[in-house]
């Protein structure tokens, strides 16, 4: 359960305030007094949000300067509009530069929408010599502006988007890149050393997506709610994190990545042996998965979370597919994946305590009733799924034994007779 989000405020109206005191009139010193005492007093009792803070900061500083009329003294005016204004990009920047590889300030700030050129400023203020004061000016005022749009008008009235920012890029042409290399690789084993460059940095540039997609997050779910999956174990994951890696599954779930495209039909061929996926997709892939489940522990159970609930009809997406475009082996191949993901995951219980394939049984065993009925999906795949699970487990078996019994063969006004005659039939020879 997430907590409550403490805000300085005891209602917008506070914040509306301190807004108009603000932006009103420019040059109505008075009202910046106001605004930075009451930003102070807020200071003094709680951590600002670091819009607050670096509103607060420049807010002096423009205070300072307009009241200042010694030039000698333009230098420490210099300096400190140089530091407020270094600290409100490191600020914004820093809390998304997290991952295993490093991203650029520049292409975080330009997601975040930030002038490009404040971060250039930025960069000549901390290496540099001391910018100019009418840029310095310029650059209080242009920030003042994007925290105005960005923050302000959108905590007050949540209706209200930020400004437009860059679109997340899409990751189909990276997913493509790399499968590229990894059929090379896997076709001749001879040549791994000479493409393993490209390929790291085709997993690096994977992370940098992830990177992008937290950004992205951040704007997103700003002020929305969390919309939680079929498979709900991740409640104590970062919601941003979960995001973009629900983004990431996404895109994997899609025709031609994990799935081979329908054209080449031939390579969803499964294996006889063992419910799992094409063996030449499990050899591309399994890199990059056990990739991503090296650098975010929640991966496995995130890619599971979105085949579950793909699989299950009550679940599915909302763009649904009629029954002329439906691809029994599609969904016969993610629930291979989920089955290949689960035993993946299986070397993690016991640090994490959590029992991923006894979830998933339990999901599946409880939406078994509508695996059968809810087109345009035949439910085979669901049902093939937990078959899969409970073999070798003879509780398990007997209940879906008895599911299925009550799903099939009996009449759907009978189905509520015999659920409640469940304990009974279990407990029958």
């Amino acid at each position: 359960m997430r907590l409550p989000r403490r805000v300085p405020w005891a209602s917008l109206s506070e914040l509306e305030q301190i807004c108009a005191w603000v932006y009103t009139d420019e040059n109505d010193l008075d009202a910046k007094v106001l605004a930075i005492n009451r930003l102070s007093a807020w200071r003094a009792t709680t951590t600002l949000p670091h819009a607050l803070e670096s509103a607060l900061s420049i807010l002096a500083v423009i205070l300072q300067d307009k009241s200042q009329s010694v030039p000698a003294s333009l230098l420490s005016i210099r300096q400190s509009y140089s530091t407020a204004l270094i600290r409100l990009v490191n600020g914004l920047v820093d809390p998304l530069q997290l991952g295993a590889y490093a991203r650029s300030i520049a292409s975080i700030a330009n997601q975040l929408g930030l002038p490009s050129w404040l971060v250039e400023l930025r960069h000549a203020a901390t290496h540099e010599d001391l910018p100019s004061i009418d840029l310095l000016r310029e650059a209080a005022r242009e920030s003042m502006a994007w925290l105005l749009h960005n923050y302000f008008l959108p905590t007050i009235n949540p209706s209200v988007a930020p400004e437009a920012c860059t679109p997340l890029r899409s990751l189909d042409p990276v997913l493509k890149e790399y499968k590229k290399f990894l059929k090379i690789t896997t076709r001749d084993a001879s040549l791994r050393t000479q493409h393993k460059a490209a390929i790291l940095s085709v997993l690096k540039d994977v992370e940098r997506w992830i990177a992008e997609a937290k950004v992205a997050a951040t704007l997103t779910t700003r002020n929305a709610g969390w919309e939680m999956s079929t498979l709900d174990m991740l409640s104590d994951v970062d919601p941003k994190e979960r995001w973009a890696l629900e983004k990431l599954c996404d895109a994997l779930l899609e025709k031609g990545s994990l799935v081979p495209l329908s054209k080449n039909i031939r390579k969803r061929n499964f294996p006889m042996e063992a419910f799992l996926p094409p063996k030449l997709s499990v050899h591309i892939w399994t890199p990059l998965l056990q990739h991503l489940q090296s650098l975010h522990s929640e991966f496995y159970l995130i890619l599971v979370g979105r085949i579950i609930s793909t699989l299950l009809p009550e679940n599915g997406s909302e763009a649904v597919e009629t029954p002329s475009s439906y691809d029994a082996s599609y969904d016969m191949c993610l629930a291979r994946w989920a089955k290949w993901s689960i035993e993946a995951y299986a070397g993690n219980e016991s640090a994490t305590g959590f029992d991923l394939r006894r979830e998933v049984t339990i999901v599946l065993m409880q939406s078994f009733g509508h695996i059968e009925v809810s087109p345009p999906r035949d439910g085979k795949a669901a049902a093939s799924l937990l078959e899969s699970l409970c073999d070798g487990v003879p509780e398990l078996e007997d209940t879906l034994t008895t599911l299925r019994f009550i799903a099939f063969d009996v009449r759907p006004s009978d189905v509520r007779h015999l659920i409640s005659a469940l304990p009974l039939l279990i407990q029958s020879p």
